[in-house]
């Protein structure tokens, strides 16, 4: 017999199957075929809504929703693209600086495409407790199917730079002196451009200096998502045990979320008009209005002058119906009146399309008006996370005049006795104090009310009468609020 070759007949490798006939296989060196790339859908929803953001000057939080739903992200993935895609957003000014500080080409050279896949796995490296290799090898990924190997491998490379150090490091490399230039530090260091940086500390007033680290610490912080029980409709109680949320702290028909809560528009409660999504200081700022003393008898005419997209409309309508009253509600944009027009449906609320200044209103009929008046929003930055980047020092002065002329056409239709409230969610001196006192100097027949007494167990108001809110006081937005009473 004769003896079997040296490591025996079989030509398998040795991986326990038969050999197959010679040239079965596939050609050394060669695997067949790649397999397709698997990619993260949370990631692509968020750089898509980097890219929409850029390119359509969208608004991330309009925009995101449809994003979410043609990708079919629920619960944490969606959190995860929400988290991913706002935070990049918020973050986007400290980010460029290390980016640049990475490369060795001005950042107006790097592709816009390429620039927003940076962002995003620069904002995973620096603000998130994803792994390095996993933020890093997502990311290129993501640039490798849409723009190729050559690009994965310049943003591989950029991205292995920013993660050789943590966030703190950078802040310490790139920020102003912390010694000599403290307010400069404190923007750079919470991705806030300077001049907002200065108007908050301008708006805190002696406590600025101090203060200024934490408001803005709060301020790029993510936010909790605030509802709004309808009233009437479902207290704050049931809202909360259905949605696993708590009752807000000082509105009585507020509830928090936690953030990362995903498509909010999912919630049943939401999808059936019992409650709507509106922060606890816009809450606080109507409530006020609804509550403030009146010389003679409420008649029931309320007036809501620039009511769009109807937030504040929904609470004050819901009010109305408690206490027979009616409202007003006026918005200049017919696309955004009628937005107000659904939200609104069913309660006692008739809208019009008109510029607020020179609404087919009468005149000195009104108990109640409200005056939410378009402003930068810089007092909302956390919850429209592109805005602080695209908000310019030069919005204010044309913004301000038109606040000066709807406050001033709200005096006229409110009654004698009659109250106005003053409400901008931007602490900027110039839309807030310089509007109010500039008009109040012009019309002899108003006083001012003591506005911290409307918003009872809501702590470090100030010395009043107008009320500043802050989300490192009191967790809402930087709501304003002055309170008006035209004299008998």
């Amino acid at each position: 017999m004769t003896a079997p070759r040296r490591g025996g007949a079989r030509r398998d490798g040795g991986r326990g199957r038969p050999a197959g006939p010679r040239g079965a296989g596939p050609p050394r060196g060669r695997s067949g075929p790649p397999r397709p790339p698997e990619l993260d859908p949370s990631r692509q929803a968020a750089l898509e809504l980097l890219t929409s953001v850029r390119v359509r000057d969208a608004y991330a939080n309009l925009a995101l929703p449809a994003i979410l739903r043609r990708y079919r992200l629920h619960d944490r993935d969606a959190g995860l693209a929400t988290e991913l895609g706002y935070g990049t957003l918020r973050a986007k000014g400290l980010l460029d600086a290390v980016i640049e500080a990475c490369t060795d080409r001005p950042m107006i050279r790097v592709e816009p495409t390429l620039l927003d896949a940076l962002r995003l796995g620069a904002y995973q490296l620096l603000r998130t407790r994803i792994p390095s290799h996993a933020a890093v090898d997502t990311t290129v990924e993501l640039v490798r199917v849409e723009a190729g190997s050559r690009a994965a491998g310049f943003v591989n490379a950029i991205l292995r730079k920013v993660g050789a150090q943590d966030e703190a490091a950078w802040v310490a490399q790139l920020a102003p002196s912390l010694e000599e230039d403290p307010l400069g530090h404190a923007a750079f260091a919470h991705a806030h451009p300077r001049w907002i940086a200065q108007a908050f500390s301008d708006a805190l007033g002696p406590a600025g200096p101090t203060e200024i680290d934490a408001a803005l610490a709060a301020d790029d912080a993510r936010p909790t998502v605030h509802l709004l029980a309808r009233p009437g409709e479902i207290t704050a109680a049931e809202l909360a045990l259905v949605t696993g949320g708590e009752e807000a702290p000082y509105s009585p028909y507020g509830v928090h979320l936690e953030p990362g809560s995903g498509d909010i528009g999912d919630l049943d409660v939401i999808s059936e008009g019992l409650a709507v999504v509106q922060d606890e200081g816009s809450q606080l700022v109507a409530l006020a209005l609804a509550k403030a003393p009146l010389l003679g008898a409420d008649a029931g005419r309320w007036l809501d002058l620039c009511a769009g997209p109807g937030g504040k409309a929904v609470l004050l309508g819901g009010l109305a119906q408690l206490d027979g009253a009616h409202l007003d509600a006026v918005e200049s944009s017919e696309h955004r009146a009628d937005l107000v027009r659904r939200v609104v449906d069913g309660l006692p609320v008739e809208v019009h399309t008109a510029d607020g200044r020179e609404a087919p209103l009468p005149d000195a009929a009104y108990d109640r008006v409200l005056v939410d008046a378009p402003c930068t929003g810089l007092g909302a930055l956390r919850r429209r996370p592109e805005a602080r980047w695209r908000r310019r020092p030069e919005d204010v002065s044309g913004l301000s005049k038109l606040q000066r002329e709807l406050l001033t056409a709200a005096l006229r239709h409110v009654r004698p006795g009659g109250v106005v409230a003053y409400v901008t969610c931007s602490p900027h001196l110039a839309e807030t104090l310089g509007v109010l006192t500039g008009v109040v100097r012009k019309h002899p027949d108003v006083e001012q009310l003591d506005a911290r007494e409307l918003l009872p167990g809501v702590p470090d108001l100030g010395d009043g009468p107008t009320v500043q809110l802050w989300p490192h006081r009191h967790g809402t937005d930087a709501m304003f609020l002055g309170l008006l009473r035209k004299t008998a």
